[in-house]
């Protein structure tokens, strides 16, 4: 009888071993994996700035403060501007010298903008641009394309009279693939392009690959033409791709439409405002933010997190685990993990974590009525991180919240998509506010400077340096916070040499009003 009990409970414990890898997956799974680690994204810290919170969640903000924080921004002397000197109606030359092809890396914000210098170089080269390619991100494993995203035919249409565009290569031409330029070296592949190349550098490099063969393809391409020493119509034609030509395809611009309805008509609001918790003061701070909202791009991935080098309260276990990855993905090679915690939030080199960026929009003047979208593909820490934000701004939404599995089946699991619908809810925004830099910063920033909204910037050596302190007041953190970010909401700064047009776009997309 005891023998059998042994072989029973042997029998249970081999099953359990057998069944943990399935269970518990993350546990077994390979080292250089990026799914989350248990010890990571499991253990949710606790939250760090306890006082400042709870300072927070009973916050009031007066009628002046909420007036001037929704008000739009005032004429800031500038205009959109992007006359160029080839129109709708001009004659392009009868023959071009061939097909360019590019091949673009990175997420949806760096793929635009690689657009956008695709077609100023095809200009500059005299060159039929082929629709450009999209790489299959790395991170996202997203294999959507050009046409997956973007309006091709109004692409195309917009720019006619600027440069002659093929959605794919004629048959002569139909061996000119990514595969073709993946398995050895190729004498019509140009790779050796480097970062902010010159006009000059094309010129001489590409012209004479066209010239032999009909056809050039770059690989890589991002980030690889110059913003400065450009003539005027380049610049202009960059502008031009930007802010009209890449529209979003017809299910994105539709599902945008029905979130933006659905943040301007909130169903909840109403409930909340005339609720016990708010008090009867809300109704009147309601008025200035009637049918209005915030996007809020909180930038705080694994990558984000890993990179920065940054403690964000996990513990021995979170710390472990960010360095592994770390390890893996970057071999150890990242500046930031040469300095302390406290030395690289004095330098407002960490990304702020959903707590942080929610107790900067409190001591902004954004109050619990607030209506809030949340812009964000995949938070490091899931739910649980979120949860402050939550609590500070309770009428918090994303597009599982606002739209049925049904309305976003088309979007689901496809990370450009995903990204592409929050840039246009964004754009719609009355505020954009993102956690931290990065490409969509860059290319909302641009955007809505070319348009003249409200884009908040948050302020990341102050914010770093505030929230060493645990012992500040809420009062002294409010004012702290308001002072340093007086000048940060959207008031208009003209692009430097070296800077992006994209992200700067007076003067060169912009003129004098």
């Amino acid at each position: 009888m005891g023998h059998r009990r042994g072989v029973g409970r042997g029998v249970v414990a081999g099953l359990l071993v057998l069944l943990l890898p399935v269970l518990f997956p993350t546990l077994f799974a390979p080292f250089g994996h990026a799914s989350p680690s248990i010890f990571s994204e499991y253990n949710t810290p606790k939250p760090r700035h306890l006082r400042l919170i709870k300072s927070a969640v009973q916050r009031q903000t007066s009628n002046k403060q909420q007036s001037e924080l929704w008000s739009p921004l005032s004429n800031q002397g500038w205009k959109p501007c992007m006359e160029s000197t080839s129109t709708s109606s001009a004659i392009l030359p009868e023959n071009t010298l061939g097909y360019l092809q590019v091949f673009l890396d990175g997420g949806l914000n760096q793929q635009r903008m690689g657009i956008c210098d695709a077609v100023a170089l095809a200009k500059i080269l005299n060159a039929t641009l082929v629709i450009p390619y999209l790489e299959v991100n790395p991170v996202w494993k997203d294999s959507s394309s050009f046409l997956d995203i973007f309006d091709v035919d109004h692409f195309i249409d917009v720019l006619k009279g600027d440069i002659s565009i093929v959605k794919e290569l004629p048959e002569d031409f139909s061996w000119s693939t990514r595969e073709y330029y993946a398995t050895a070296i190729r004498a019509t592949r140009i790779k050796t392009a480097p970062v902010h190349a010159s006009a000059k550098w094309y010129l001489d490099t590409v012209v004479p690959v066209l010239e032999s063969y009909g056809i050039a393809a770059i690989a890589p391409f991002s980030h690889r033409l110059d913003f400065d020493h450009m003539p005027k119509d380049i610049q202009h034609l960059r502008c031009k791709v930007n802010f009209q030509a890449l529209r979003f395809v017809s299910h994105i611009r539709s599902l945008g439409d029905d979130l933006v309805s659905r943040l301007r008509n909130s169903p909840g609001q109403s409930e909340a405002v005339h609720s016990k918790f708010l008090g009867s003061v809300a109704n009147v701070k309601e008025k200035h933010a009637e049918g209005k909202f915030v996007v809020l791009h909180l930038r705080f991935d694994k990558d984000m997190a890993a990179h920065s080098a940054c403690d964000f309260g996990g513990g021995k276990a979170e710390k472990l685990a960010l360095a592994k990855y770390r390890q893996v993905i970057w071999q150890g090679r990242v500046l930031n993990s040469q300095f302390t915690d406290e030395e690289l939030r004095n330098q407002g080199r960490c990304p702020l974590t959903p707590e942080e960026i929610g107790l900067l929009l409190a001591a902004l003047g954004f109050d619990n009525t607030t209506r809030l979208y949340l812009a964000s593909h995949k938070v490091y820490g899931g739910e649980a991180r979120i949860s402050t934000l939550r609590e500070l701004f309770p009428l918090m939404e994303d597009k599982k919240s606002l739209a049925s599995s049904e309305e976003r089946a088309n979007i689901k699991g496809k990370a450009s998509l995903l990204a592409a619908v929050d840039y246009y809810v964004g754009m719609q925004s009355d505020i954009f506010v993102s956690a931290s830099p990065g490409n969509m910063h860059n290319a909302m920033v641009g955007h809505r400077t070319y348009l003249n909204m409200k884009t908040i910037r948050p302020n990341m050596a102050l914010l770093g340096q505030l929230f060493l302190n645990k012992s500040m007041s809420w009062s002294n953190f409010q004012a702290a916070v308001v002072e340093g970010h007086k000048n940060r909401q959207g008031q208009l700064k003209t692009r430097k040499q070296r800077q992006s047009i994209y992200t700067y776009p007076a003067p060169d997309c912009m003129c004098d009003a």
